[in-house]
């Protein structure tokens, strides 16, 4: 598709609109709030809210942010606005395969004569904003996960309600495990990267913590649990992110990473692809093996909790709130100044702009040598390798 020329004009902001895609987070209703409260109540601009992402775009969908459509907002989870994981460039279409819709949401922006659109997501979001980059129109974006993987942010909303979620499950999980004499595995959300599962084990007191980032070897994990037992502690607290692998799991998948980064066609991308889901696939009830290799290794009784979506509901966090007020009247503050094509980032105590095809590139992992990873091994916690 040919890159238009993006849309910028001398004349006064008057219009911008505002959507929320991937997953849903605490804290999305806070950045609405705080994009709307600036722009309508600071600068008396309008403001209109896509629903359901990018497909309420597609579909010109829409709402009226005014200021009483503003009220009450702060402490909701989830969005008002609703929100999809749909790709606007690969959307169904019955029957089978797939339609771009991306000139559908260039002619959505056009048809309403927006000024600029924020949006706030994770990493498929902002994949699909600079595809609508290129084509032209004025972009600023929030970055919003709980996974805190958006690359080149310290910080991302909704980050710190999930790990205080997670990590009470974690206390309230120690009772149970000391009681019992077991072993408890507590799956948490984390498909590439492991911040959650990390943070939420240290701040838990998890005894064994497995990331992606960190390939296990299931005897040692055994083996740290049998010596606990050895020491006199008849349980084990094992906190486990959803894509922490084994070794041998661990070698697999880069070498199909691999051979879908470096194939060179359009059909040799899509059985690249094809490849890596079915073995996402087959992985399915991975902790559940975990918990079974366990019991068989260390002759304890092993018991799974999959904390799930319960990470992404309830109330934010006074920190996500904060971190979603901040970042939103900086994206109004990115348009009034002309600063499109640009991620709002959190950087230390300050704000700073980051182009989105940079963060559409990469995601932001856990280090080996991350100062969390250092503090867990510094408390015996075990990183299964």
């Amino acid at each position: 598709m040919a890159t238009i020329k993006p849309i910028k004009s001398t004349k006064p902001i008057k219009r911008i609109g505002i959507l929320t895609a991937g997953g849903d987070s605490p804290g999305l209703n806070a950045a609405i709030r705080a994009v709307g409260k600036t722009a309508v109540g600071q600068y008396g601009w309008e403001l209109i809210g896509f629903r359901d992402g990018f497909l309420g775009m597609i579909e010109d969908r829409w709402v009226n942010l005014d200021k009483r459509g503003l009220v009450g907002m702060l402490t909701l989870g989830g969005t008002v606005l609703g929100t999809s994981r749909d790709k606007p460039h690969r959307m169904p279409v019955a029957g089978g395969g797939t339609r771009d819709m991306t000139a559908a949401i260039v002619k959505t922006y056009r048809r309403h004569k927006l000024d600029a659109l924020v949006c706030i997501g994770g990493g498929g979001t902002h994949k699909n904003a600079a595809r609508l980059i290129a084509q032209g129109l004025n972009i600023v974006s929030l970055p919003k996960t709980i996974d805190n993987d958006v690359a080149l942010t310290d910080d991302t909303i909704g980050f710190d309600t999930a790990l205080g979620i997670a990590t009470e499950v974690l206390d309230r999980l120690h009772s149970t495990a000391h009681s019992h004499h077991r072993i408890i595995i507590a799956e948490i959300m984390g498909h590439r990267a492991g911040w959650l599962a990390l943070g939420a084990g240290i701040a838990g007191g998890a005894d064994v913590i497995l990331i992606p980032e960190i390939p296990y070897d299931v005897e040692k994990v055994a083996a740290a649990i049998r010596l606990r037992s050895e020491h006199g502690s008849n349980f084990s607290i094992v906190a486990v992110a959803e894509g922490a692998l084994p070794k041998a799991d661990a070698t697999e998948l880069t070498q199909l990473l691999a051979r879908r980064d470096k194939a060179s066609t359009d059909v040799a991308r899509k059985a690249a692809k094809q490849a890596l889901s079915a073995w996402d696939k087959a992985r399915a009830g991975h902790t559940m093996r975990l918990a079974k290799q366990l019991e068989e290794l260390t002759h304890l009784e092993a018991r799974v909790t999959i904390l799930g979506y319960v990470q992404r509901g309830g109330t934010p966090s006074c920190h996500d709130r904060l971190l979603a007020t901040r970042l939103g009247t900086a994206a109004v503050e990115f348009i009034r100044e002309g600063k499109f094509g640009q991620m709002v980032a959190s950087r230390g105590d300050n704000l700073v702009a980051v182009p989105i095809a940079k963060v559409a590139k990469s995601i932001k992992v856990v280090p080996a040598n991350h100062w969390w990873v250092e503090a867990a091994r510094r408390v015996a916690t075990c990183m299964g390798d």
